[in-house]
């Protein structure tokens, strides 16, 4: 083979490989907990090929390993929190994090395997609720809508129990991790447990709950992503794909009203 001859082969290969990279579908990894985030995640991921990108998926159990995965660049978003938490855990962990687009609304529900309401607790009853900062504080605030207990003024989304004021009925509580919570239930009077979590146990907020989160609240859940990132074109097109008419509609036929569209 001649020079000429070389040179032209390795331009025609150099060509085609370029050419097949360019083909080559970006890759989108998210981490994201099993119920409702991951099967979201699935019912876009051919919408996203369609659009020229991979969806990878990393599953969770847990809401620590997923933003601190996400900070160091293991991932390229997350899905499975709410926005009060990731603001409280990027503050708490010094996290450049940020939300691209909220995606739904997992209604926070009180359950119980002993009682069918809140006013048959009785008096002592132990109420479970989740231990991390914003969680526990939008049980208690739940509980406080619903009258059981009164927070102090100005206790915020992030109210503990040093921020009860009154507590007629001396409930007790006890403070879990928010995935242990569905199958501690039978060992306590009531459970406040995250809809994430109950979906996947089989309990519904709409069938199963003695109380149940009311319309607007704040805790919509999103896609999250380092700081300066919600403009990748990846971002904008995950984020466009979950809110999408088709997750919509797929929201409101699959859940049962344990899940609500936020957009």
């Amino acid at each position: 083979m001649n020079r000429r001859t070389l040179a032209l082969t390795l331009s025609v290969l150099s060509l085609a490989a370029a050419a097949g990279f360019a083909q080559s579908p970006a890759v989108i990894k998210v981490g994201a907990t099993p119920v409702p985030h991951a099967e979201l995640l699935a019912l876009v991921a051919d919408d996203l090929a369609a659009a020229g990108y991979r969806l990878e998926v990393i599953e969770f159990t847990d809401y620590v390993t997923p933003n601190v995965a996400l900070a160091e660049g293991q991932l390229d978003a997350n899905f499975f929190q709410h926005a009060p938490y990731l603001e409280s855990f990027a503050s708490s962990r010094g996290l450049s994090l940020e939300v691209a687009g909220a995606v739904h609304i997992e209604p926070l529900g009180v359950y119980s395997r002993k009682y069918r309401s809140l006013d048959a607790l009785p008096r002592g009853a132990t109420i479970a609720i989740p231990n991390d900062p914003t969680n526990e504080g939008r049980a208690l605030i739940l509980l406080a809508a619903r009258g059981l207990i009164t927070l102090k003024p100005g206790a915020g989304l992030e109210a503990t129990l040093r921020d009860i004021a009154t507590n007629p009925r001396k409930l007790r509580f006890r403070e879990l991790d928010a995935a242990q919570l569905p199958r501690t239930l039978a060992d306590v009077d009531a459970s406040v447990i995250n809809g994430n979590y109950a979906l996947p146990a089989g309990l519904s907020p709409v069938k199963d709950a003695i109380a149940v989160e009311g319309p607007g609240s704040p805790y919509a859940n999103v896609v999250a992503v380092r700081a300066g990132d919600a403009d990748d074109p990846r971002i904008v097109a995950l984020v466009a794909a979950l809110r999408s008419p088709k997750v919509r509609d797929y929201i409101l036929a699959a859940y049962g009203g344990g899940v609500v569209p936020a957009f």
